[in-house]
């Protein structure tokens, strides 16, 4: 009996975008999770590039302005930039932290808490100037760390739902996978990997465009709403926890009805 229901949850939790994880995570699992984490990437990139110039995504960036303003001696901009390095570091090691220790009690909470928590800081610096509009005019990188660690957290809990299979808050690495991909189409026709292949060409496709409509749409945004667009974001981030939520209570209670 309990060897049944056992089966009957792994069941349910391996239809969910969040809940399954590892190898055994489908294609479709993977492009639910990359298309909106993707757009909410992009979206969050936009509004920090337009309201305070800086880009949040990725550190790749950062290191060459942070050996710029070394070289250049301005030690206070270094120390400006290597927080931000710092602030991403940090938020990938606290989601991993976070995913590890609620993983050991409650299987739902190690995706629920990280994106929680991004989702908060996203709340928080979308209505930062209506609450603390002296404070952000003072210090503008305050933002700009807080959107890097939010997406250090979200890159981080993307990485090791997906096992390293999606990544959202970046390109460089998926332009260089996607180049090998194509060029594997040449030598792939009838071959067993041919599916494979073209699942993850269209995967990578999918994160890149969603991670361009995502800069877009917060774009178009920004331009009425100024840093209130990051609520955009926060609103797709609540959706996505609710839909696995909803999903899972859909398929338990199939499953009761049935047994």
């Amino acid at each position: 009996m309990n060897a049944t229901l056992k089966f009957c949850k792994f069941d349910i939790i391996s239809k969910l975008m969040f809940r399954h994880k590892g190898s055994g995570r489908t294609h479709f699992h993977n492009l639910k999770l990359a298309s909106i984490l993707s757009g909410v990437a992009g979206t969050v990139n936009i509004t920090s590039v337009l309201s305070v110039s800086t880009l949040t995504t990725n550190i790749t960036g950062h290191f060459a302005f942070l050996s710029e303003e070394i070289f250049e001696r301005n030690f206070n901009a270094a120390i400006i930039v290597l927080s931000y390095i710092f602030s991403f570091l940090l938020g990938a090691f606290i989601s991993g932290l976070m995913t590890e220790i609620a993983s050991r009690k409650k299987h739902y909470l190690s995706y629920v808490i990280p994106i929680s928590l991004e989702i908060s800081i996203l709340l928080a610096a979308g209505l930062s100037q209506i609450f603390f509009p002296k404070i952000l005019q003072e210090y503008p990188m305050l933002l700009s760390n807080a959107l890097l660690f939010a997406m250090g957290l979200q890159n981080a809990l993307v990485t090791k739902i997906s096992d390293s299979v999606v990544r959202t808050t970046h390109l460089t690495g998926l332009f260089t996978d996607l180049g090998i991909n194509l060029s594997q189409l040449f030598f792939i026709k009838g071959n067993d990997n041919d599916i494979k292949v073209k699942r993850s060409i269209f995967l990578k496709l999918a994160i890149i465009t969603c991670f361009f409509l995502g800069g877009l749409i917060g774009g178009f945004l920004y331009i009425y709403f100024n840093l209130k667009t990051l609520l955009f974001p926060a609103a797709l981030l609540l959706f996505a926890l609710w839909y696995d939520r909803i999903l899972f209570r859909y398929y338990s209670l199939k499953r009761k009805l049935r047994h």
